[in-house]
Protein backbone atom coordinates (compact mmCIF):
# COMPACT_ATOMS: atom_id res chain seq x y z
CA UNK A 1 0.00 0.00 0.00
CA UNK A 2 2.80 2.41 0.82
CA UNK A 3 4.27 1.82 -2.63
CA UNK A 4 0.95 2.74 -4.26
CA UNK A 5 0.85 5.98 -2.27
CA UNK A 6 4.44 6.80 -3.20
CA UNK A 7 3.73 6.13 -6.87
CA UNK A 8 0.55 8.23 -6.73
CA UNK A 9 2.48 11.09 -5.13
CA UNK A 10 5.25 10.75 -7.72
CA UNK A 11 2.70 10.82 -10.58
CA UNK A 12 1.01 13.87 -9.05
CA UNK A 13 4.35 15.67 -8.81
CA UNK A 14 5.20 14.82 -12.43
CA UNK A 15 1.80 16.19 -13.46
CA UNK A 16 2.40 19.38 -11.47
CA UNK A 17 5.82 19.80 -13.11
CA UNK A 18 4.32 19.44 -16.58
CA UNK A 19 1.50 21.85 -15.76
CA UNK A 20 4.08 24.37 -14.55
CA UNK A 21 6.16 23.81 -17.70
CA UNK A 22 3.13 24.52 -19.90
CA UNK A 23 2.34 27.64 -17.85
CA UNK A 24 5.92 28.84 -18.23
CA UNK A 25 5.81 28.13 -21.98
CA UNK A 26 2.62 30.18 -22.30
CA UNK A 27 4.22 33.09 -20.44
CA UNK A 28 7.80 33.00 -21.73
CA UNK A 29 7.69 30.76 -24.81
CA UNK A 30 9.01 27.24 -25.10
CA UNK A 31 12.61 28.45 -24.93
CA UNK A 32 11.80 30.12 -21.62
CA UNK A 33 11.54 26.83 -19.81
CA UNK A 34 14.63 26.63 -17.63
CA UNK A 35 15.11 24.10 -14.86
CA UNK A 36 15.68 26.81 -12.24
CA UNK A 37 12.65 28.84 -13.34
CA UNK A 38 10.49 25.74 -13.50
CA UNK A 39 11.58 24.51 -10.10
CA UNK A 40 11.12 27.99 -8.62
CA UNK A 41 7.54 28.16 -9.88
CA UNK A 42 6.88 24.95 -7.96
CA UNK A 43 8.76 25.91 -4.81
CA UNK A 44 11.34 23.17 -5.44
CA UNK A 45 15.08 23.11 -5.85
CA UNK A 46 16.15 22.66 -9.48
CA UNK A 47 18.03 19.51 -8.52
CA UNK A 48 14.74 18.00 -7.28
CA UNK A 49 13.34 18.05 -10.81
CA UNK A 50 15.93 15.48 -11.84
CA UNK A 51 14.22 12.96 -9.58
CA UNK A 52 11.23 13.15 -11.93
CA UNK A 53 12.78 13.97 -15.31
CA UNK A 54 16.28 13.35 -16.66
CA UNK A 55 16.51 16.95 -17.83
CA UNK A 56 14.82 19.60 -19.89
CA UNK A 57 14.67 17.40 -23.00
CA UNK A 58 12.73 14.80 -21.04
CA UNK A 59 10.27 17.49 -19.97
CA UNK A 60 9.84 18.54 -23.60
CA UNK A 61 9.32 14.88 -24.50
CA UNK A 62 6.60 14.52 -21.86
CA UNK A 63 4.95 17.73 -23.09
CA UNK A 64 5.15 16.43 -26.68
CA UNK A 65 3.46 13.19 -25.66
CA UNK A 66 0.77 15.10 -23.74
CA UNK A 67 0.11 17.36 -26.71
CA UNK A 68 -0.18 14.44 -29.10
CA UNK A 69 -2.48 12.63 -26.68
CA UNK A 70 -4.74 15.70 -26.54
CA UNK A 71 -4.82 15.86 -30.35
CA UNK A 72 -5.66 12.16 -30.60
CA UNK A 73 -8.45 12.49 -28.05
CA UNK A 74 -9.87 15.48 -29.93
CA UNK A 75 -9.79 13.72 -33.28
CA UNK A 76 -11.52 10.65 -31.86
CA UNK A 77 -14.54 12.78 -30.95
CA UNK A 78 -15.10 13.94 -34.52
CA UNK A 79 -17.98 12.56 -36.56
CA UNK A 80 -16.94 10.28 -39.41
CA UNK A 81 -20.29 9.74 -41.10
CA UNK A 82 -20.98 13.17 -42.57
CA UNK A 83 -19.85 12.39 -46.09
CA UNK A 84 -16.45 13.19 -47.50
CA UNK A 85 -16.71 16.97 -47.77
CA UNK A 86 -18.36 17.62 -44.43
CA UNK A 87 -16.08 15.16 -42.62
CA UNK A 88 -13.02 16.88 -44.08
CA UNK A 89 -14.42 20.30 -43.13
CA UNK A 90 -15.10 19.16 -39.56
CA UNK A 91 -11.66 17.56 -39.30
CA UNK A 92 -9.83 20.61 -40.64
CA UNK A 93 -11.78 23.00 -38.39
CA UNK A 94 -11.09 20.89 -35.32
CA UNK A 95 -7.38 20.71 -36.14
CA UNK A 96 -7.03 24.47 -36.70
CA UNK A 97 -8.98 25.24 -33.53
CA UNK A 98 -6.81 22.77 -31.60
CA UNK A 99 -3.66 24.50 -32.86
CA UNK A 100 -4.97 28.00 -32.22
CA UNK A 101 -6.13 27.36 -28.66
CA UNK A 102 -2.61 26.70 -27.33
CA UNK A 103 0.23 28.28 -29.32
CA UNK A 104 3.17 26.76 -27.40
CA UNK A 105 1.61 23.31 -27.84
CA UNK A 106 1.21 23.97 -31.58
CA UNK A 107 4.84 25.09 -31.82
CA UNK A 108 6.09 22.08 -29.88
CA UNK A 109 4.11 19.56 -31.95
CA UNK A 110 4.41 21.03 -35.43
CA UNK A 111 7.13 23.66 -35.74
CA UNK A 112 10.26 22.22 -34.14
CA UNK A 113 11.00 25.61 -32.62
CA UNK A 114 13.32 24.51 -29.79
CA UNK A 115 16.94 24.71 -30.93
CA UNK A 116 18.77 21.43 -30.43
CA UNK A 117 15.74 19.44 -29.28
CA UNK A 118 14.14 16.61 -31.18
CA UNK A 119 11.59 14.29 -29.65
CA UNK A 120 13.01 11.01 -28.43
CA UNK A 121 11.90 7.90 -30.34
CA UNK A 122 9.43 7.14 -27.55
CA UNK A 123 7.93 10.63 -27.72
CA UNK A 124 7.94 10.67 -31.52
CA UNK A 125 5.93 7.44 -31.49
CA UNK A 126 2.96 9.48 -30.22
CA UNK A 127 3.12 11.68 -33.33
CA UNK A 128 3.40 8.63 -35.58
CA UNK A 129 0.34 7.15 -33.87
CA UNK A 130 -1.61 10.34 -34.62
CA UNK A 131 -0.46 10.32 -38.23
CA UNK A 132 -1.53 6.70 -38.66
CA UNK A 133 -4.91 7.48 -37.10
CA UNK A 134 -5.34 10.35 -39.58
CA UNK A 135 -4.30 8.04 -42.41
CA UNK A 136 -7.00 5.53 -41.36
CA UNK A 137 -9.63 8.27 -41.14
CA UNK A 138 -8.72 9.53 -44.63
CA UNK A 139 -8.78 5.96 -45.97
CA UNK A 140 -12.38 5.65 -44.76
CA UNK A 141 -13.10 8.59 -47.09
CA UNK A 142 -11.30 6.93 -50.00
CA UNK A 143 -8.14 9.05 -49.69
CA UNK A 144 -5.28 6.58 -49.62
CA UNK A 145 -2.31 7.63 -51.73
CA UNK A 146 0.69 9.24 -50.07
CA UNK A 147 0.62 12.40 -52.21
CA UNK A 148 -3.02 13.05 -51.31
CA UNK A 149 -2.25 12.55 -47.63
CA UNK A 150 0.79 14.84 -47.85
CA UNK A 151 -1.33 17.47 -49.56
CA UNK A 152 -3.97 17.20 -46.82
CA UNK A 153 -1.39 17.66 -44.06
CA UNK A 154 0.16 20.62 -45.91
CA UNK A 155 -3.24 22.21 -46.40
CA UNK A 156 -4.41 21.84 -42.82
CA UNK A 157 -1.10 22.66 -41.16
CA UNK A 158 -0.67 25.64 -43.47
CA UNK A 159 -4.07 27.04 -42.51
CA UNK A 160 -3.29 26.38 -38.84
CA UNK A 161 0.10 28.12 -39.12
CA UNK A 162 -1.45 31.15 -40.77
CA UNK A 163 -4.22 31.31 -38.16
CA UNK A 164 -1.82 31.06 -35.22
CA UNK A 165 0.71 33.51 -36.65
CA UNK A 166 -1.53 36.12 -38.20
CA UNK A 167 -4.96 36.12 -36.55
CA UNK A 168 -4.74 34.30 -33.22
CA UNK A 169 -7.75 36.07 -31.75
CA UNK A 170 -9.84 35.82 -34.90
CA UNK A 171 -10.95 33.35 -37.52
CA UNK A 172 -9.49 34.60 -40.81
CA UNK A 173 -7.96 31.27 -41.90
CA UNK A 174 -10.59 29.19 -40.15
CA UNK A 175 -13.16 30.82 -42.43
CA UNK A 176 -11.24 29.47 -45.44
CA UNK A 177 -11.66 25.82 -44.48
CA UNK A 178 -14.69 25.09 -46.67
CA UNK A 179 -13.09 26.73 -49.70
CA UNK A 180 -9.83 24.86 -49.08
CA UNK A 181 -11.66 21.52 -48.73
CA UNK A 182 -13.57 22.19 -51.95
CA UNK A 183 -10.27 22.83 -53.74
CA UNK A 184 -8.81 19.67 -52.26
CA UNK A 185 -11.80 17.53 -53.19
CA UNK A 186 -11.82 19.02 -56.68
CA UNK A 187 -8.25 17.87 -57.11
CA UNK A 188 -8.65 14.51 -55.43
CA UNK A 189 -12.17 13.45 -56.46
CA UNK A 190 -12.41 10.88 -53.65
Amino acid sequence: MATARVEARRAATRTAILEAAWALAREEGLGGIGMRELAGSLGMAASSLYGYFDGKDAIYDAMFIEGNRALRERSLTLPTDLGTRDTLVATARAFIEFCDEDHPRFQLLFQHSIPGWEPSPEAYASAVENFEQMRRQLAQLGITNDESIDLWTALTSGLASQQVANDPEGDRWLRLVEQAVDMYIGREKP
